[in-house]
């Protein structure tokens, strides 16, 4: 017997409907949070001369961004913690978005005049690596509680994130350095956001492992016991992560927390099911990014503050929530 049939039955018992009418609902409203994002601008594409070419140009590809980068993050969010069985970890508190940018940094260095494609290449490649030291780390260190995890993954990302900006400043590339973590999707234009597109790939292929997943998150004990290469998926997942994270890098910038939000409030209501979660998540994940690239654009117009400040100042306050919670249940 097969791992996927012996670790389909499990997964089955607590298998939620994946489609319901409050999905649709919540597709519906996101809907709405889309169309208003195309027609929120600076730029009246009704009544400028070159109004539907701008359209074209820049509302319609900023759009698409919101929708992959927003399902992107917060899926990898899940993803993740239900392979380190940790509800507080994401990539931003486990290093992987600094080692994208090291990535990045990297390859510029290295070839300055490197195409989209490959620092894409580079930073899901430093992506991938810095995970899997994360996991290795876990795996050989014994942490009596959940909480010191994000704090060990925060504090591998500062010193990640440190080496990075010393070899910026002794390369005079820390401009570049700053606009990749801006996290804004102000340059989103036509013809420079394509490559997002692998994320929907990602996605289809989270949602076919998406049982093998959740048996995983069982640990490793159980996920043998029923017959799944345990190692073998950390390592499909963390490769999913890694291209999730360093193609949003590249084309976006950072995200914080919007993996850690997303997941811990769908769990919340409907458990741990990865295959009818994800959905949720996803929506949710699209639905938070469109919000605040909304408020972005609009509370100092005709300026924007990046989306990742937003996320940043909101995320950072349900992390100490979240926190607070766990200790008070613990």
């Amino acid at each position: 017997m097969s791992a996927g049939q012996t670790a389909e039955p499990l997964a089955a018992a607590t298998k939620k409907k994946v489609v319901d009418w409050k999905l649709g609902l919540g597709v519906l409203v996101v809907l709405a949070l889309l169309t208003l994002s195309l027609f929120t601008g600076v730029y009246n594409v009704f009544d400028g001369e070159f109004g539907g070419e701008m359209f074209a140009i820049t509302r319609i590809p900023r759009t698409i961004a919101l929708v992959l980068a927003g399902a992107a993050m917060a899926m990898s969010g899940l993803v993740m913690q239900l392979l380190t069985q940790n509800r507080f970890v994401e990539p931003t508190t486990t290093g992987t978005t600094e080692w994208a940018g090291l990535g990045l940094l990297l390859v510029t260095i290295v070839y300055p005049n490197a195409s989209l494609s490959t620092k894409m290449i580079a930073a899901i490649v430093a992506s991938f690596v810095g995970t899997m030291v994360f996991f290795m780390f876990l795996r050989r260190v014994s942490l009596q509680s959940s909480l010191i995890v994000p704090i060990v993954g925060i504090m591998l990302g500062a010193v990640v994130g440190s080496i990075t900006t010393y070899l910026a400043l002794a390369t005079d590339t820390l401009q570049n350095l700053g606009v990749w973590f801006a996290g804004s999707f102000t340059s989103v234009l036509r013809g420079q956001y394509e490559v997002l597109w692998i994320v929907a790939l990602v996605a289809i292929a989270v949602f076919i492992a998406a049982d093998r997943f959740t048996v995983a998150g069982l640990g490793e004990e159980i996920a043998t016991n029923v017959g799944l290469n345990y190692n073998r998926v950390i390592l499909l997942g963390t490769g999913l992560i890694a291209v999730a994270t360093g193609v949003v890098t590249v084309v976006v910038g950072n995200l914080p927390f919007l993996g850690l939000i997303v997941p811990n409030v769908v769990s919340m209501f409907r458990g741990d099911d990865l295959r009818s979660n994800l959905p949720w998540v996803c929506l949710l994940g699209i639905g938070i990014v469109t919000v605040a690239d909304l408020i972005g654009r609009t509370i100092i117009m005709p300026f924007e503050v990046p989306v990742s400040l937003i996320l940043g100042v909101v995320g950072s306050v349900v992390f100490v929530g979240l926190l607070l919670r766990s200790r008070r249940h613990a």
